[in-house]
């Protein structure tokens, strides 16, 4: 299978303004769709999730339009040993129940019509069997929601003018892991079909459907996982269903429409059912049933309750219990990552600014959750995390730590950009939950006062002149563009915005295939490509952001490796991490829209309309405990109309230039 990694990457890298476009977005939405022609040969690689497994379905058609697919499958919690963070089980197969099937007497040969991408993956063939005799197979490949268990659905229509008979052999076979491998002794994988065994005599019309299923389960257990294929597809559909009508946008773009609908998917589903309770992971084959400080306290849980997701918000939660068990007296850094369904930690980089991180989400989830109890439980932690990073103000004023989240791969220095930026964010949004909290507001005013003294700090030791740009050296003594001297601009730092976007899209740091992690280099990540943007709109440079913001989606959405972010480049093989997406939805909400929690019930925003458009709306936004919606049109020129709604009735109707701030009470 490693030839379908590197035709991916190959393609992939002919760069971002030129790459391929394989899919169309499907009219219904929330689709798309590859049309497959003959002699087309392409192959890719997806990741789905339910509550207990993963699949990374590495799909293609090949040169004789024959649909081939490996199916590489996850069980987080069916830990092996060593119990570490890579200690899921995991199994490559290309087991396929249509191998054992016969039309008419012979082995099925197709060519694949349309390949489509809804939450499921999909596939459509044709089958020719000779002069008016043929067959349309549909096949269906997704994780169950709830069990431990791969489900596909395999379903056939005679399109001929004859009967056709299939043969399809049943399957219920299972093999078991080596018990001394196992946390939990021995692991039964078991495959099965339902609905096979018989002889078929398909006429002209009609369809026969039969299903399939790969399950992981402990052998102590002693129970085998029963799926019910059309009950999982319907629990599939609604989950989807679910995350697509929540946190909508409507733009004059559907491609960015497209692109950010599809990111609520890949944001949403990792949430795994864990004996520590739901534990939201990366995923790539690598980050399952843990979590990590940037990950999931700074990246996705600040945005679950835009989402309105319950289970979201109840992973976000549980994660920051999970961190709240390593404050200490001692103020020693609280770990990295919690790993092992809550068992263990993971801290191999040091402090990577990991209380910067924690404070910064945590304070961000609690005002946007707009849950007092949530935030009063939240508040000790966060408190301490601030008091953990005053205490790490090095003579110059900002933070020290050991590394970043890229834990050692480019330097970072003894104080970095990215830990102070953070640091500073979280001090204005306790400063806001204080006040909100009863705390009092001296409370509130020493944290904004060590927030100004922050800044002031950050300009003094980070400001310089790097290639020639006007902007931050990342660390003291960095004389080399770093992506990361984004990060002011998306806590608000605009002071040397002009000379950072300037050097953010000069050719020393944007390639096609987005921002380099350091000029020079190869290497890129997408999450600073990410952040980038969303500083870049909140700067008030929406038409540069959006100019940028269009590439990159048709590339992500449509182009050779689709529908999500991806982590990075070499490394990881663009795999589709899911708290990418996450930073994907966050361009829109803080972005373009310049959504800042102030309180558990108010907001301000910073609308930036680009020119090009007349109108954009934020639908059934469920955040600051509300339902509500952003409209923003055009009146002319510069002067735009900004409505908030909130159950059909308008709470703030305000007409203002572009880029003006609002503040809204919910």
């Amino acid at each position: 299978m490693k030839k379908f990694v590197l035709l991916t990457a190959a393609v992939f890298c002919m760069g971002m303004a030129k790459a391929q476009q394989y899919w169309n977005i499907d009219k219904q939405g929330n689709s798309i769709t590859w049309q497959v022609k003959k002699g087309d040969m392409h192959h890719d690689h997806i990741e789905m999730s339910g509550k207990k497994v993963a699949t990374v379905f590495r799909y293609g058609v090949d040169k004789k339009g024959g649909f081939v697919l490996n199916k590489s499958m996850v069980w987080p919690m069916l830990r092996t040993i060593p119990n570490y963070t890579h200690a899921s089980l995991m199994r490559r197969y290309d087991w396929n129940p249509l191998d054992a099937m016969t039309i008419n007497g012979r082995s099925m040969r197709e060519q694949v019509k349309a390949i489509t991408l809804n939450g499921t993956l999909e596939v459509v063939s044709d089958i020719r069997l000779g002069k008016d005799n043929s067959l349309s197979l549909k096949r269906t490949y997704f994780p169950s929601m709830d069990q431990p268990s791969l489900v596909e659905i395999y379903e056939f229509t005679n399109t001929g003018k004859k009967s056709v008979n299939i043969e399809i052999a049943e399957e219920n076979s299972q093999s078991l892991t080596d018990a001394k491998k196992g946390v939990y002794g021995a692991y039964a994988i078991s495959f099965q079909t339902s609905g096979c065994g018989k002889a078929v005599t398909l006429m002209p019309g009609k369809t026969y459907i039969f299903s399939a299923s790969i399950s992981g389960y402990k052998v102590s257990d002693g129970k085998q996982p029963v799926c019910d294929s059309a009950e999982e597809l319907a629990k599939r559909k609604a989950a989807v269903s679910g995350w697509m009508n929540n946190l909508v946008l409507e733009t004059p773009d559907p491609v960015i429409n497209e692109m950010f609908a599809f990111s609520k998917i890949r944001a949403c589903e990792p949430i795994y059912d864990t004996k520590g309770g739901p534990l939201h992971g990366p995923g790539g084959e690598s980050y399952y049933a843990a979590i990590w400080a940037n990950d999931q306290a700074e990246y996705i849980n600040p945005y679950f309750p835009y989402v309105g997701y319950a289970y979201g918000n109840a992973s976000a939660v549980n994660s920051f219990k999970h961190f709240a068990r390593f404050m200490n007296d001692e103020w020693k850094p609280i770990p990295s990552s919690i790993i092992a369904e809550g068992d263990d930690i993971w801290n191999g980089a040091g402090d990577r600014g990991d209380a910067a991180m924690i404070a910064y989400g945590a304070a961000r989830y609690a005002l946007a959750s707009g849950n007092k109890e949530e935030a009063r439980e939240l508040w000790p932690l966060i408190e301490w995390c601030l008091e953990y990073n005053h205490r790490k103000i090095n003579e110059g004023g900002v933070v020290t730590s050991d590394s970043d989240e890229l834990e050692g791969r480019f330097p970072a220095g003894k104080a970095n950009l990215c830990t102070s930026s953070l640091y500073y964010d979280a001090l204005l949004s306790a400063a806001y939950l204080a006040e909100d909290l009863g705390k009092g507001k001296s409370v509130a005013n020493n944290y904004r006062k060590q927030a100004a003294e922050l800044e002031r700090n950050m300009d003094d030791y980070f400001a310089a002149t790097v290639e020639g740009f006007d902007t931050y050296a990342y660390y003291k003594g960095n004389d080399v563009l770093r992506a990361w001297i984004c990060i002011p601009l998306t806590v608000g730092i605009n002071k040397r915005a002009e000379g950072t976007i300037k050097a953010l899209f000069s050719p020393r740091l944007w390639t096609e295939n987005g921002l380099l992690t350091q000029a020079g280099s190869n290497t890129f990540w997408d999450r600073s490509t990410l952040y980038a943007l969303r500083g870049v709109f909140m700067a008030g440079e929406a038409e540069k952001a959006l100019e940028y913001m269009k590439r990159y989606s048709a590339t992500r959405l449509l182009g050779a490796h689709v529908p999500y972010a991806v982590e990075a480049w070499p490394e990881g093989g663009q795999r589709h991490l899911s708290t990418e997406s996450a930073l994907y939805g966050r361009i829109v909400t803080e972005g373009m829209f310049g959504i800042r929690p102030t309180g558990l019930h108010s907001f301000s925003m910073i609308p930036q309309l680009p020119k090009a458009w007349n109108n954009m709306s934020l639908r059934n936004i469920k955040a600051f405990g509300a339902d509500f919606d952003i409209e923003v049109e055009r009146v002319k020129g510069q002067t735009i109309r900004v409505l908030v709604k909130k159950a059909g009735k308008v709470i703030l109707n305000k007409k203002v230039q572009s880029g003006t701030a609002l503040n809204c009470k919910i």
